[in-house]
This record gives structure tokens, C-alpha cells and sequence, in this order.
């Protein structure tokens, strides 16, 4: 028999064993003195295990994100639960009902990691969220979608030199995992400068929701919590073995004009091969963008009117 679990408190609110809550953490207040705050699920499971973070929307046109964590919540009894799960839907209220990627001050929360008590929106948001919910994790799950005008094929993003983010990254199954550079101020990066293991999971574009990548990820996600030890019973596995990528590039236009792309998302494509053409007005073919090596594309942008220098088509090369 497991052992049996401890209490959780959460911003003042103690979560028994075996037992879900939901609770709100104030933090913000609009022009009109409407009081913001943070949703927060925790599951609390009845024995003991792991505490597994899972968050999204922390750029608030990130949809796809919001429907993983409900259906990984729909999926979880904490009566059977080892180990605890605290879930953030929406960590960026404000951009998420602006429909937006950015905070109201134009910040990008995910650039403003650790923040501070006292500094600008994002800063005071991204330090809230690390001390409130992150502080006491073992494991975090982000969820992304493209950003931009592009779109993404389902994919992990992590340190994958990591032994414990590398395993994760493989049991969670994604099409893809890519050995990604840790952006400065991320919740990544800072994550990782605290010795907490932590994937980013992307697919799709913003301000949609793609079934696909949904799909993928709740099943990634209850595969990882398999993984360590929080749930019996692993899903089916992916249907095509996971794609390891050492680095990504994106390859942009050299002139301006309409973009006719030759490969997409999930293709293979072999080094010098033509991926994408871009056309003036006329038809005539004006610049091209040639596979730098043997990869995989995945991610383009949707809007097919670029400008010169505009990012087209993201190619990953394999690992070796």
C-alpha cells in the first residue's frame, strides 16, 4: 500500500487528501476596482507522490492549453491519485480576456520571469506565480501554441541534456522534442536555474483550438504523470515514434511577396531540397528557401503575404 498523502495548503487553503479544490489567488485590480485573480485546480492526491505543476495561457491568445489541463482534470481521481496535481488554466487573465499574447502593458509575462513584488504588471504576475504555486513543485508542464501568425506541429520543447527532463520528454510522446535554448526571463529558464525539470509543450496557432495537438498533449501528459509514479495505467502509445531534435532554425525570405511553401509541418525533408518560393505579384519567383540539412519542418507561418526577412518555415535537425 503507497503511503497515504499530506494536506496541501494553497494561498491559505489546505487541500485534504483524496480531495479536489478549486480556488482563485487575488492579484490585480482594474481601472474600475474589479478584483483579478488567478484560477487554480488542486488535485490532492490521497497517497503520497510527486507535485506536478501544469500550466497554460501564459500568453493569453494560447488556447489549445486551456482545453489540455480541463481534459487531464476530467481524467484524474484524487482518490486514486499519487502525488499532487496543481493546475493553472489561465495564468495571464489579462491577455486571455484581450485576447491577447501580451499583458495590458504590452509585456510579455514570459520574459518577465522572476519578476519582483514591486516592478511593472508582468513582473509582480510572473513573481506571484513562482511563489505561490511554482516554489514547491517537482515537475512543471507549460503549454504553448505558435505565436505570431504561425502554426506548430505538436511538440516538446526542453533541455533535453537533462536526464529526468529527457525521459519525460520521450515518455510524453509528442511527434517532436527539441533541444531548445533557454530564453532569458522565461519560466523555463528560471525553472531551470532552480534545479526544477520542466518541458514546454507547443502545437498549433493561436486563438484556436486544433484537436490534434489537444489530443496529443493530454494523453503526453497523463503518460509523464505514469512516468513518475502519480497514476496507474499508461495510454496508448504515439502512433510514430518521436522525433529528437539538437536544434531548430527558422528560415526567412529573402524579398517580399507571397509565400507558396512546398513542405509543411511534420514533413522530412532532406538537405538542399526546395521547402518554400516566394512570388511577386506576377508570379514570377523571386526568393527561395533551401533545407540547410536533413530534418523535419515543423511550424510555418499561416499568412502566406511576407515581407523580406520574415521567419517562414521552422526546421529541426535531428540529433546525433
Amino acid at each position: 500500500m503507497p503511503d497515504p498523502n499530506v494536506p496541501v495548503t494553497m494561498n491559505g487553503v489546505q487541500v485534504q487528501p483524496g480531495r479536489t479544490t478549486r480556488l482563485e489567488i487575488p492579484f490585480s485590480q482594474l481601472s474600475l476596482g474589479t478584483q483579478f485573480s488567478i484560477p487554480v485546480t488542486v488535485v490532492n492526491g490521497r497517497y503520497a507522490g510527486p507535485r506536478l505543476v501544469l500550466s497554460a495561457a501564459i500568453h493569453g491568445d494560447e488556447l489549445n492549453g486551456i482545453e489540455i489541463v480541463r481534459r487531464v482534470l476530467a481524467d484524474v481521481d484524487a482518490r486514486s491519485l499519487r502525488g499532487t496535481i496543481v493546475a493553472v488554466p489561465v495564468v495571464n487573465v489579462f491577455g486571455y480576456l484581450m485576447q491577447s499574447r501580451y499583458l495590458p502593458d504590452r509585456r510579455d509575462l514570459n520574459r518577465s520571469f522572476p519578476g519582483s513584488k514591486s516592478g511593472s504588471l508582468a513582473s509582480q504576475l510572473a513573481h506571484l506565480f513562482l511563489t505561490k504555486i511554482m516554489a514547491q513543485a517537482d515537475f512543471g508542464i507549460d503549454l504553448h501554441t505558435g505565436s505570431g501568425g504561425r502554426t506548430n506541429i505538436a511538440q516538446v520543447r526542453g533541455n533535453l541534456k537533462e536526464p529526468a527532463t529527457r525521459a519525460a520528454a520521450i515518455v510524453f510522446g509528442a511527434p517532436v522534442a527539441v533541444q531548445a535554448r533557454e530564453r532569458a526571463n522565461s519560466l523555463r529558464a528560471v525553472a531551470a536555474s532552480r534545479g526544477l525539470p520542466m518541458l514546454v509543450f507547443e502545437g498549433g496557432e493561436a486563438l484556436r483550438f486544433d484537436r490534434e495537438t489537444i489530443a496529443m498533449g493530454a494523453d503526453g501528459i497523463a503518460r509523464v504523470m505514469a512516468h513518475l509514479g502519480m497514476r496507474n495505467g499508461i495510454p496508448a502509445p504515439p502512433k510514430r515514434k518521436t522525433f529528437v531534435a539538437g536544434s531548430s532554425t527558422w528560415l526567412r525570405t529573402g524579398r517580399g511577396g507571397v509565400f507558396h511553401a512546398a513542405t509543411f509541418p511534420g514533413d522530412r525533408v532532406k538537405k538542399g531540397e526546395i521547402l518554400g518560393v516566394t512570388m511577386d505579384i506576377y508570379g514570377r519567383a523571386r526568393s527561395k528557401n533551401i533545407a540547410p540539412f536533413d530534418g523535419m519542418v515543423i511550424g510555418m507561418v499561416c499568412n502566406p503575404l511576407v515581407s523580406r526577412g520574415d521567419a517562414v518555415l521552422h526546421v529541426a535537425q535531428a540529433e546525433y
